[in-house]
């Protein structure tokens, strides 16, 4: 068995063997020395950071502020051309996006797209 989960109760795995008693006190084990480890590594990073006046919780303060900083979202963009519709209706257009089709066939029909600024 490659982990040290408990054996189902199918068929032969229904027992627990010394070898697989073995493999997981030995699995466990290591898992404790890589989080000892871990955390010494972490102590050590600590107190470096303490001996050059650095507080911790101030430089994860520093990542915080950046990865959750919110980019502010725009407000309408103010119209930029002014046609008149088929309709004979007065329109705008912001510059952006699809051209308007009223607008395109003006433009289509020769006049300037200069001749629609606001």
């Amino acid at each position: 068995m490659g982990s040290c989960a408990a054996p189902s109760a199918k068929g032969d795995d229904k027992f627990i063997t010394t070898d697989y008693l073995q493999q997981c006190r030995q699995e466990e084990s290591s898992k404790a020395a890589e989080l000892q480890a871990r955390q010494e590594k972490l102590d050590a990073l600590r107190k470096l950071m303490e001996e050059d006046g650095i507080n911790p919780e101030e430089l994860l303060g520093s990542f915080q502020a950046k990865s959750t900083a919110t980019k502010k979202s725009r407000g309408p963009r103010p119209a930029k051309y002014s046609f008149t519709d088929e309709n004979g209706e007065t329109k705008t257009w912001t510059g952006q996006g699809r051209t308007p089709k009223a607008l395109a066939e003006q433009i289509a029909a020769g006049k300037s797209l200069d001749d629609f600024l606001i």
